[in-house]
């Protein structure tokens, strides 16, 4: 049987594979992305998304950073300057470069500090320590080799790049120094800073208070997963929180003092101690003897606060104590 004619004319030729140039509608939802977080960010500058939302106060907050504090007293809680020596994505963005810590936290998202530092020290012998240039213009490929010690390469390639040039676009060079600035006439507020850096696509607003707290040493409360899972632990937010909105609540209710030495020390915390970890775990906890104690001190009278014994291991009773902190 004859085949049937093709209809389609000689002198067009067909595409053999679909552009990979991405189509207005991509570019629609990246904007959409975008105006979401200003919008979420402008919302909740003044007031928390949960104004009936009483806790922490700042007696819970120092409280907790008290018992933190004892737990962990090897941990560094003291603000330190940004160091030119320090690798970003292990030191979570505490470097004098505003655009080098944002390529440290991004590469420290979603892995391991041990990862993250491995990327971040392979990017830089790639390309030559904070060469933004040649990052933004190198083959996609070979920004995805270098990094590919942290996981998520590809789509951490992309982010990379695609900052780069939107900050190039936007001020006409790879920098963003000029939110260094201390000058009191010429420095922009921490809101005007978070604006900024959550302008661009892939940053988002633990990104940038990660840059605002250890780059640009701003008061902000970062929220990690360690740091949000503590919190519910705390009944410092609503089990209904995610991890944006328990941010912006966070933010405004940790005094500001607290803000660097709290976000260190729950994060140790959270990393260490196998006590709280799990739902039902009878490990020991500070955190989780603390509450404890204020549950019986609420029905009985007892002592509340930093008069928790830094040992009491969480019975009931109040009877058990161990000798050795159990988160190191």
């Amino acid at each position: 049987m004859a085949q049937k004619a093709s209809t389609t004319p000689a002198s067009i030729a067909l595409p053999l594979k679909r552009s990979r140039t991405p189509s207005p509608v991509t570019q629609l939802e990246v904007s959409s992305q975008k105006i979401k977080k200003l919008k979420l960010h402008n919302s909740y500058v003044v007031n928390s998304p949960f104004p009936d939302f009483a806790r922490p106060t700042a007696k819970d907050a120092y409280e907790v950073h008290d018992i933190l504090r004892k737990a962990h007293h090897n941990q560094r809680a003291v603000r330190r300057s940004p160091a030119i020596s320090s690798n970003s994505a292990r030191t979570c963005g505490s470097v004098p470069n505003v655009v080098e810590a944002l390529i440290g936290v991004i590469l420290s998202q979603n892995t391991s500090g041990r990862n993250s530092s491995a990327a971040k020290a392979s990017l830089d012998a790639a390309f030559g320590r904070n060469n933004f240039a040649a990052i933004a213009s190198a083959p996609r490929a070979k920004v995805v080799e270098a990094i590919k010690h942290g996981g998520l390469a590809n789509k951490k390639a992309a982010t990379l790049q695609n900052l780069l040039a939107s900050i190039k676009e936007k001020h006409g060079d790879y920098s963003l120094q000029y939110l260094t600035e201390t000058d009191p006439d010429k420095r922009l507020s921490d809101d005007a800073v978070m604006e900024e850096l959550i302008s661009y696509d892939g940053v988002g607003p633990k990104t940038a208070s990660c840059v605002l707290l250890f780059c640009l040493g701003r008061d902000s409360f970062a929220v990690d997963t360690h740091i949000y899972r503590l919190s519910k632990l705390l009944g410092w937010v609503p089990e209904k929180a995610d991890r944006v909105l328990a941010q912006a609540h966070l933010d405004l209710r940790i005094p500001a003092e607290l803000k660097y030495g709290l976000h260190v020390l729950m994060i140790q915390h959270g990393r260490a101690c196998s006590g709280c970890k799990k739902a039902g775990s009878g490990a020991s906890c500070v955190l989780k003897s603390y509450l404890t104690q204020r549950r019986a001190a609420v029905s009985g009278g007892g002592p509340t606060g930093t008069d928790i014994p830094i040992g009491f291991d969480g019975g009931d009773d109040g009877s058990r104590l161990f000798a050795l902190d159990p988160c190191q």
